[in-house]
């Protein structure tokens, strides 16, 4: 895993991956595979859109506006889970600023490589987005434990550095990301070879 994700994967316990995997109707060792995917995927995604014009001052603002004042990811979590409607907890929302127009080619192909299908791929990438921006807001604005200045060239630098990383180690994840998003022809390895390489996810995660 990139440092990113193994930072958020690292701060579900074993209880909340449970919590997931009986939303979706999976395993645990199928439902830790699938977050250890989905996770590169939403970060590289937000890497993808702060390098453009602007998308770190919005990607900045949203989670000062909308997540500094959230609980842990355990609290959000739990929110999600629990149905309670916020702009904090929209992981549907956030998708789609985060996917754009790609969305339901993320979610497919996530939901191919994992073995989740395209619902149960949708479902949890709607359980993390939330998790993932409560993290990331409490990284750049979180007091005494904020790492950065909390400017939106700080956020970048962050994200950045993790898509270069997912860039070099490959990975079902960020490689899966480049497959649904990157259409223009880049070299990178299209879906069906990445399904070869990568097969299930199945025990993977933790």
């Amino acid at each position: 895993m990139t440092m990113l994700t193994d930072e958020i994967f690292s701060q579900l316990s074993r209880a909340d991956v449970q919590q997931i995997g009986a939303q979706l109707g999976t395993g645990q060792a199928q439902t830790a595979g699938a977050i250890a995917a989905a996770l590169p995927m939403i970060l590289g995604a937000m890497g993808r859109n702060t390098a453009q014009p602007q998308g770190a001052e919005a990607l900045l603002g949203a989670l000062g506006r909308d997540h500094a004042s959230g609980g842990g990811i355990g609290d959000i979590l739990g929110a999600v889970l629990g149905g309670q409607q916020s702009r904090q907890t929209d992981g549907l929302g956030q998708l789609g600023h985060i996917f754009g127009g790609q969305l339901p080619r993320a979610e497919a192909g996530l939901g191919q490589a994992t073995g989740l299908g395209g619902d149960k791929a949708q479902m949890l990438l709607k359980i993390l987005a939330p998790i993932v921006l409560a993290y990331l807001s409490k990284r750049m604005f979180g007091g005494a434990q904020a790492q950065g200045d909390g400017s939106a060239q700080a956020l970048g630098n962050i994200l950045g550095q993790e898509r270069a990383v997912q860039q070099q180690q490959g990975g079902l994840g960020g490689g899966l990301l480049g497959a649904v998003l990157d259409q223009d022809g880049d070299g990178q390895l299209g879906l069906g070879d990445l399904l070869k390489m990568g097969g299930s996810l199945l025990g993977g995660g933790r």
